[in-house]
């Protein structure tokens, strides 16, 4: 059985938003709510800015963000060390039929969507539906 991602934080905007610019919000949310996170992956759209706003957390957090790049050498599709895990979590989350569409007109209401698909998904991993 795949082990399941746990949704830790979650910030839904509108997509006029950066990701480097939704990450912040991402961090921010968080607050110092998991201090003992240690690494974030990120991918190449999140480098450079991102990366010097999370090192001036470094006070507060002993945060290390890591931004995940496809190899330049590489043509075609390429399967990025750590994308898989993002990727496989919103596969789950589109299992949902709520999720399936953008049905919702607020962001509240979107994250209210997925945040209750994920306990769904962990309590069907809890109580393993398909063993009985």
């Amino acid at each position: 059985m795949d082990t399941l991602g746990l949704v830790t934080a979650l910030v839904v905007h509108s997509a006029a938003v950066q990701d480097r610019d939704g990450a912040k919000r991402v961090f921010e949310s968080m607050g110092g709510a998991f201090a003992r996170l240690r690494r974030v992956w990120a991918d190449g759209g999140c480098a450079g800015q991102l990366v010097f706003w999370v090192n001036a957390l470094k006070g507060t957090w002993k945060l290390v963000l890591e931004i995940v790049l496809r190899r330049d050498d590489a043509a075609g599709f390429q399967v990025i060390r750590k994308r898989r895990i993002v990727e496989r979590t919103f596969g789950w989350l589109g299992n949902s039929r709520r999720l399936s569409k953008d049905y919702e007109f607020l962001p509240e209401n979107s994250a209210a969507m997925i945040r209750l698909s994920m306990i769904h998904l962990m309590l069907d991993r809890l109580c393993d539906r398909r063993a009985s």
